[in-house]
């Protein structure tokens, strides 16, 4: 799989979602109004002095946006990459937070009811039912905590609410056989006391042809929630919510662009490379106790608030929150008919939460101060099964049959059985030898190719435990009527626990035995690839008769084959932001801050270099960033502007890199960003409103063999435009919402996809020459169409990407280190009808 504003500008758009007129008519101008808790205390969005976008479920409603990915196109400054609900990349400004290693920290925070579901295996989430989402640019670390390092999202659900009865059905059907069934009842228990209970499914065909199974990039999302409301005395809730789903799509369509499609039983071309036509991909024979393509995933988590008025001034807020996770995710990553490599991941984790923080409001103040507990504990298995035959026709560019099949254009693989045949493989491990310069016997070469394996397989498991405790405080002081001055500061401090176990789990591999042999001096290389030509090699215990390791390929297995190595940390440090706000006038203000964020220092583990060798840790420096950011929001009767200006300075800059097929985090040096976002809404009449975004982002590394680069999902500029069109037809109200966004060009890894940084002497496995893995600008057009009768009944027929416009969400992946760089479709025109019915 993958590795993994001022949005101010955006406030117009939150309060433009927060209107009905979004689902059914335009409302006046005084009714719109949203109310933020960003600050972590009720707000407007034009007394918030940073960069913020808030939307409602009204906006979510009406423009049918059932996930993050969907969302994040009308955010600016937001885009996030949803190769399965397993895989999510959240970027901001230019960062993405996507890895699924169980000691990386995330540098965007997810927030739910204020509980922080980061870890990017768990933080995927369904949004139904919703009161509002605040998306939060720039560092957050004094007011979210630790994942914050950028940003921050925070998802407000709704509650049950004593106030009255209410309910919600909903049901829709499209193309790919999609279906979507939502319902929800609020019911009062009394006067102090209700109970609100909502859920959704969704389903969809994949939309990627698959010839050899279940077709690719489904989806089968099914989620629910229960919420109880207490009030036991005045001004005391306590609120207890409970979210549980389940996923469980078809595979995601890692699809080869080098290599056609091709029947592995005969070898004919069934179709082309093009990620969005036909694919040929299956997981190898016996793989995970012949488990299917297709990811298995369940979050659930329980959160308890309590809130408590004590007098006039101050107020008790205690969040608690139990959560879980646990995913197993197979794919097929080498993007072809041939199983040349099988790849999967079964990521688990748990954590405890428990905040504490005390507020304190009068005319001129608002201060809280506060103290969290946090306690996770993860893993992140990931198994492999190599056809050690098909690699080595791979790593000698005889994929297609070479000798054997003369005329075959190298773009087609041969079939299954062709790397069978042991005179076939012996030849290529000659090949592979002289180009080492040894000379390898025929008798020997034949011996080793009888031993290559279909299905070697091994395992790799990374484990972390963090306890964590943070202290901080914020102040916001009135100094005129019209200038506030606002300051925070938090303190983190972590003790750490990395874990590394890896293993082979049927037998060396004699690929990664031979390998090893051309790299070592002649007389231990000629024992060696002696002793991989004997009869069982691949079996026979290593013992002073035979002195062979147990090799593997992907990773070298620790002691006793699987022994966990464990190693501690502890890290501790400050966070801080510095804000001020100039109300212009009662609508419009100027805002500046200053931040600094910090992703807290890690132990990166691998496994080790050489079979039962030692475990490798590598301390990874805390990365820090200094914000700078300058903003103006103003809002009158019929016109919103919002936007402001950014920079960014890196240190430290952890990245991920690929090295062989394990994915490794290390520090990249310097890096940069700048940028600027601005959003206007216009009330052109009592039935048109118009929305626009923007958002330039230029964000690069600064130092080491990356200097120059982009940031990795990072686009230079992205836009939205929108409509809400209704007006009064017969007995209801017509209403017609389309959409248009656009992206410009984005690289899918920190490399930039160059040849010269994917060379055998940087450490690739095949020298990648083609800079193919990038999407170029690309929009896409949506619509909505829909009758309401009575504020009740509503009907919408729906299109999604409008043009059929083809573009990829993802390239390079697992399969790019072992030479099979593989490209993922975006979803291509989906269009239905929908009905809603509340009561």
């Amino acid at each position: 799989m993958s590795r993994f504003s001022s949005t101010s500008a955006a406030s117009v758009l939150a309060l433009f979602a927060s209107t009905p007129c979004l689902a059914q008519q335009v409302a006046p101008a005084e009714e719109e109004s949203i109310v933020v808790t960003a600050q972590l205390r009720e707000q407007s969005l034009v007394e918030v002095p940073m960069a913020i976008t808030a939307v409602d479920g009204a906006f979510l409603d009406a423009f049918g946006l059932n996930d993050f990915e969907e969302l994040s196109r009308f955010v600016p400054g937001f885009e996030v990459q949803n190769q399965s609900p397993n895989n999510p990349g959240f970027n901001m400004r230019g960062i993405t937070s996507d890895s699924g290693s169980a000691f990386v920290e995330p540098r965007v925070s997810v927030f739910q009811d204020g509980v922080s579901i980061s870890k990017s295996r768990g933080s995927y989430v369904e949004l139904f039912d919703m009161e509002r989402v605040e998306i939060v640019r720039g560092p957050q670390s004094t007011l979210y905590g630790r994942g914050a390092l950028i940003g921050a999202v925070n998802l407000i659900q709704n509650k049950a609410d004593p106030g009255g009865f209410e309910g919600l059905l909903r049901a829709g059907y499209g193309s790919h056989d999609s279906l979507l069934l939502e319902g929800m009842v609020n019911a009062p228990l009394g006067e102090r006391a209700a109970v609100r209970v909502s859920g959704r499914y969704r389903q969809r065909d994949g939309y990627v042809e698959n010839l050899l199974g279940e077709d690719l990039n489904s989806t089968d999302t099914g989620a629910i929630r229960g919420t109880l409301r207490l009030e036991p005395a005045d001004r005391v809730s306590i609120d207890v919510i409970g979210n549980y789903q389940e996923d469980h799509p078809s595979g995601t369509s890692f699809k080869s662009l080098a290599f056609n499609p091709t029947d592995p039983a005969t070898g004919a071309v069934l179709g082309d490379g093009r990620p969005w036509t036909a694919a040929t991909l299956a997981p190898g024979a016996g793989f995970e106790d012949g488990r299917p393509l297709g990811l298995d995933r369940e979050v659930w988590g329980v959160t308890g608030i309590v809130r408590a008025a004590l007098g006039d001034a101050f107020t008790l807020t205690s969040i608690t929150a139990w959560r879980e996770f646990d995913s197993l995710e197979i794919f097929d990553a080498d993007g072809i008919s041939l199983a040349a490599l099988t790849a999967a991941e079964d990521a688990q984790g748990e954590q405890l939460s428990q905040e504490l923080r005390l507020t304190y409001e009068s005319d001129r103040v608002t201060a809280f101060v506060g103290a969290s507990y946090f306690n996770e504990e993860g893993s992140q298995r990931t198994p492999s099964q190599f056809d050690e035959r098909i690699l080595l026709a791979r790593l000698t560019g005889t994929l297609n049959g070479g000798p054997l099949a003369p005329g075959r254009p190298a773009s087609d693989p041969a079939s299954s059985a062709l790397f069978g045949q042991t005179a076939f493989t012996a030849a290529l491990l000659q090949g592979a030898a002289a180009a080492s310069g040894v000379a390898l016997p025929a008798p020997l070469a034949a011996g080793i190719a009888a031993n290559l394996k279909a299905d070697h397989r091994e395992t790799s498991t990374n484990f972390s435990e963090t306890e964590s405790f943070d202290i901080f405080g914020d102040v916001t002081v009135r100094v005129t009527d019209r200038l506030e001055l606002g300051a925070g500061l938090r303190y983190s401090h972590d003790d750490k626990a990395s874990g590394i176990s890896a293993a082979v789990l049927n037998g060396r591999s004699i690929l990664g035995g031979f390998i090893g042999a051309l790299g070592l001096p002649a007389a231990q290389r000629d024992a060696l690839l002696t002793a991989l030509a004997a009869p069982g090699a691949t079996s026979i215990p290593p013992s002073a008769q035979f002195p062979v390791p147990l090799f593997g390929l992907g990773s070298q297995p620790t002691p006793n084959n699987g022994e966990t190595i464990v190693a501690d940390l502890d890290d501790g440090g400050f966070t801080w932001r510095l804000v001020a706000r100039y109300e212009l006038t009662p609508t419009s203000s100027l805002y500046a801050n200053y931040a600094r964020g910090r992703r807290p220092e890690l132990l990166s583990a691998s496994p080790p270099a050489t079979p039962f060798g030692a475990a490798r840790f590598d301390l990874v420096d805390a990365e820090t960033v200094d914000s700078f950011e300058i903003g103006a929001r103003s809002q009158t009767r019929d016109l919103l502007l919002d936007g402001s200006v950014f920079y960014y300075r890196y240190d430290n800059f952890q990245t991920t890199v690929q090295q062989g097929t394990l994915f490794v985090v290390t520090n990249a040096g310097e890096a940069e960003a700048y940028g600027f976002e601005g959003q206007a809404r216009w009330r052109a009449g009592s039935g048109l409103s118009l929305f626009a975004t923007y958002a330039f982002n230029h964000s690069r590394f600064t130092t080491g063999v990356r200097d120059g680069n982009r940031f990795r999902l990072s686009p230079d500029h992205s836009l939205s435009l929108g409509a809400i069109i209704g007006a009064d037809i017969g007995p209801g109200r017509l209403s017609f919402a389309p959409s248009l966004t656009w992206r410009s060009r984005v690289y899918f890894d920190d490399d930039n996809d160059r040849p010269d940084l994917q060379t055998v002497a940087t450490g690739a496995l095949i020298a990648d020459l083609v800079q193919d893995e990038t999407q170029g600008g690309y929009a896409l057009v949506n619509a909505r169409l829909g009758y309401t009768l009575d504020d009740r009944y509503e009907i919408e027929l729906f299109v999604n990407n409008l043009l059929d416009e083809e573009y990829i969400k993802d390239a390079g992946n697992t399969g790019d280190a072992i030479g099979f760089p593989t490209f993922i479709a975006g979803e291509p025109r989906l269009y239905g009808v929908q009905a809603t019915v509340r009561f």
